[in-house]
């Protein structure tokens, strides 16, 4: 072998051992970029589906609106009819006492211009019809004049005449408000869509959530479960007391509760304290609670259709209720040092062997105007 060629080989086999990091390195990265290209894709879907949901909602409140004024101008229109025709029939009534009077003052005052024997001959007459017309209390006749005294009364602006405005506008805008809490409802807790397994699927108000057949392409953000069908609460908890409510209804396996923010959400979940998971689980209709790495099962003379989960986070505790008669299911204790998030899952559904959804229920609105003290 020339001794130049035997002098290249050893440098390039070097370089061609190296390379191999480097092209893994390449595909890595590679592997990165299209990750990347497909969550800015998700992003993008994301942000549609967002704002038509934004524009949806809207609508429904405008509508409400919408709907709200024309109740509110109706009525208005309605006491201006009926209060326009009340005037009218007063101002009717009065004109009539006018045209009345006048006619008679116009035959009074004839008869009294009458200077032959006419005037005695219309003088009863004329006396009885003023009594029939006005109801004359009296009718004094002294050089040949007489002075009637009515009883016809004075007319008088009816009370509540005007329209009540303060009714139409005091508070307007408050009792509008007060009213929209029959069309609209809060919730607790809303689901965080970036953590739910792929195969389940969120409602678009974010309170419900089912298994779905196919696994949908969701990027496989750090958030997001990929093993365990589960999904966290958007909003976590550092401290004070929280509660919520879960519809089961029938499902024969789920699990709920709490967990921390540091729990690891790829790969297979026990759903345990020591893993930072303190729930209530179904399986099969059999109930389990866990205070520790092992479970417990409960019985209960009937199987609750809510649980309501509660949590206190200075003292550690984590109750479950059935809200129907706030019967204590069970209680976990432990230490919480960091971010709570409430936890769902409906867990696996083979050949619809687990069909139905959890759903977060609605909390209870109420306004309160207090007025100044």
């Amino acid at each position: 072998m020339v001794p130049e060629i035997k002098c290249l080989k050893a440098p390039k086999e070097e370089l061609f051992t190296a390379l191999d990091p480097i092209k893994e390195k390449l595909r890595t990265f590679t592997r990165a970029k299209q990750a990347c290209m497909k969550t800015a894709q998700h992003i993008n879907s994301q942000a549609q589906h967002t704002e038509r949901q934004i524009k949806a909602e809207f609508e429904k409140l405008h509508q409400f609106l919408r709907e709200e004024e024309e109740v509110r101008l109706a009525a208005l229109r309605e006491e201006e009819e009926q209060k326009s025709r009340i005037m009218e029939e007063k101002i009717e009534n009065i004109a009539r006492n006018i045209s009345s009077l006048s006619d008679k003052i116009t035959a009074i005052e004839k008869a009294i211009e009458s200077e032959d024997i006419s005037f005695l001959k219309i003088y009863k007459d004329t006396k009885r019809s003023c009594l029939a017309a006005f109801k004359i209390q009296s009718l004094l006749t002294p050089a040949c004049r007489y002075r009637a005294q009515c009883t016809l009364q004075d007319p008088e602006l009816l009370s509540g005449a005007l329209i009540d405005v303060a009714k139409h506008l005091g508070n307007l805008k408050f009792r509008v408000w007060e009213k929209m809490l029959g069309v609209v409802q809060y919730t607790p807790v809303t689901l965080d869509p970036n953590t739910v397994h792929p195969c389940l699927s969120l409602s678009d108000d974010l309170t419900r959530v089912r298994n779905t057949e196919d696994k949908r392409p969701l990027p496989d953000n750090p958030e997001r479960f990929d093993f365990g069908v589960a999904v966290l609460g958007s909003e976590g908890y550092t401290s004070g007391k929280h509660s919520w409510e879960v519809e089961v209804g029938n499902k024969p396996s789920w699990s709920l509760g709490v967990a921390r923010k540091s729990v690891d959400r790829k790969g297979q979940i026990r759903a345990i304290p020591e893993k930072g998971f303190w729930v209530l689980s179904q399986r099969n209709w059999d109930l389990y609670g866990a205070c520790s790495s092992e479970k417990k099962c409960i019985k209960l003379r009937r199987k609750p259709q809510r649980i309501r989960v509660q949590l206190d986070y200075d003292r550690g505790v984590v109750s479950f209720f059935d809200p129907s008669d706030m019967t204590q299911i069970y209680t976990c204790k432990g230490t919480f040092r960091e971010r709570m998030f409430p936890f769902l899952s409906p867990y696996i559904s083979e050949d619809g062997s687990n069909p139905g959804a959890l759903t977060v229920c609605p909390g209870s609105v109420s306004i309160i105007a207090i007025p100044f003290q």
